[in-house]
């Protein structure tokens, strides 16, 4: 975790994470807390994720880190020291 953002309260609510990658590139992680539990992560902790991503000029962000909540669609997650959050 390369810095931990206060969260988007603007519409859906979502917790908001910078990662940084390998290539020193960051991403930034939309996790709606809305449809799924927060994930308790800190500064310097890693996490496995799966979710959609979508290109910015800042490196991009990933959101839909969550179940489906129609049932429609597979869902994403975020795991978190062996526990998934989704």
């Amino acid at each position: 975790m390369r810095r931990l953002l206060s969260d988007d309260n603007d519409g859906s609510r979502h917790q908001r994470v910078i990662l940084q990658l390998k290539d020193q590139s960051t991403l930034l992680i939309a996790h709606n807390i809305e449809l799924a539990p927060r994930v308790p992560v800190g500064m310097g902790d890693r996490i496995k994720f799966r979710g959609m991503y979508e290109w910015n000029e800042l490196g991009g962000l990933v959101h839909w880190t969550h179940h489906d909540p129609h049932g429609v669609e597979d869902g994403g997650w975020i795991r978190y020291r062996s526990k998934i959050y989704q």
